[in-house]
């Protein structure tokens, strides 16, 4: 199947889907020249990417150790 075939198949973005591709998430996906072929049956990668919120805002903590206020 072709790049957009599997991000709606997915629910995710085409841009999301030639990522996991081009980092191996996805297994059996191989690359013709600049078009990326993913196996029919291919399932659908775990996203390990963080959603918890817990390094939200993490850049405007109070435990700032630079010393400039």
């Amino acid at each position: 199947m072709t790049i957009k075939e599997a991000a709606d198949k997915w629910g995710v973005t085409r841009r999301r889907v030639q990522e996991m591709c081009s980092t191996g998430r996805i297994s059996g996906a191989n690359k013709f020249g600049s078009v990326w072929a993913i196996p029919e049956d291919a399932e659908k990668p775990v996203d390990n990417r963080i959603t918890s919120g817990k390094y939200k805002n993490w850049r405007n903590s109070k435990s700032d150790s630079s010393g400039v206020n």
